[in-house]
């Protein structure tokens, strides 16, 4: 598998984050291929991204805000 280079993405907080630190992720944008989501932790972003594909994510999305 091929590495992902993620160092120019932009990543966008939750906006359900908080001052406090609160329990969130943050979503990056800026890929070159739009068929990938890159999502981390906010509070512990140096642990890791997981890569979703748009389809999943978009799918995601849509049932939590159900």
């Amino acid at each position: 598998m091929r590495a992902i280079d993620l160092s120019d993405v932009i990543w966008r907080k939750s906006s359900y984050s908080n001052q406090d630190g609160g329990e969130c992720l943050e979503v990056a944008a800026g890929l070159p291929s739009p068929s990938l989501v890159p999502v981390r932790d906010s509070k512990a972003p140096s642990r890791g991204t997981l890569l979703f594909e748009a389809s999943a994510w978009a799918a995601f999305v849509r049932g939590v805000k159900r």
